[in-house]
């Protein structure tokens, strides 16, 4: 599986995901700047969290017309993998890879702390190895992670089982305090229809080794 792994002025979890995809699950990695237009043939491409050009205009607007987004678009289209994470998941949106928007989170405070969410579908290559059901704790670190969408989407997602992840307490429920950002129906991420683009706030790479606490994170990449 090579991998690669774009960097934007203001990216702040590139080396993380680089270590986890490099010497973690030891695939042949790439580090490719926003200024390119190729991803040197990666499998997968892995947009990091950060604060992509300083979030100027919205979080993940400039970086979603930088000139890699256009091979990005392109492997996508191809049914390459593509993960957003936080900012890579702000990033897929504003590039209209995955529906949706993501807004300030309810108390419009900066959240930084783990949280569980649920496993809501497994037809995702990267919930492949999950069960449905399946609670999985991660951390999260956002201030625009509350995730909305008109009516018509969210039929869409849910009439295509795009929805990956929600937001739960340690027993898989739903509830209010267990929803850290006021997202809608709780949504922690989501897939495109395909399944090959996923976009979602909390942070697999910060739990991938049992140094860091678990390896929740790590079950993700299990299924490619």
């Amino acid at each position: 599986m090579k991998s690669a792994v774009v960097v934007f002025p203001g990216s702040n979890c590139d080396t993380d995901c680089q270590h986890l995809v490099q010497n973690v699950l030891r695939w042949p990695t790439t580090m490719v700047w926003h200024g390119d237009r190729s991803l040197n043939g990666a499998d997968l491409v892995v947009l990091p969290g950060g604060f992509s050009y300083g979030d100027y205009l919205r979080t993940g607007a400039m970086a979603s017309l930088s000139p890699i987004l256009g091979a990005v678009k392109e492997h996508a289209a191809r049914g390459g993998l593509v993960i957003g994470i936080c900012n890579g998941f702000q990033i897929l949106i504003e590039a209209g890879l995955l529906p949706g928007a993501l807004l300030p989170n309810k108390d419009l405070k900066f959240i930084c702390r783990e949280v569980s969410v649920r496993v809501e579908t497994v037809r995702s290559p990267f919930t492949a190895a999950c069960k449905k059901g399946q609670v999985l704790n991660m951390p999260i670190a956002h201030h625009e992670g509350n995730y909305f969408a008109d009516k018509g989407t969210l039929e869409s997602l849910h009439k295509n089982d795009q929805i990956c992840f929600r937001y739960c307490d340690a027993q898989g429920k739903l509830t209010e305090d267990a929803n850290p950002n006021g997202s809608m129906e709780s949504i922690a991420g989501i897939c495109n229809k395909e399944g090959n683009v996923l976009g979602l706030m909390p942070h697999p790479e910060r739990m991938a080794e049992t140094i860091l606490g678990g390896t929740d994170g790590k079950t993700l990449f299990r299924g490619l």
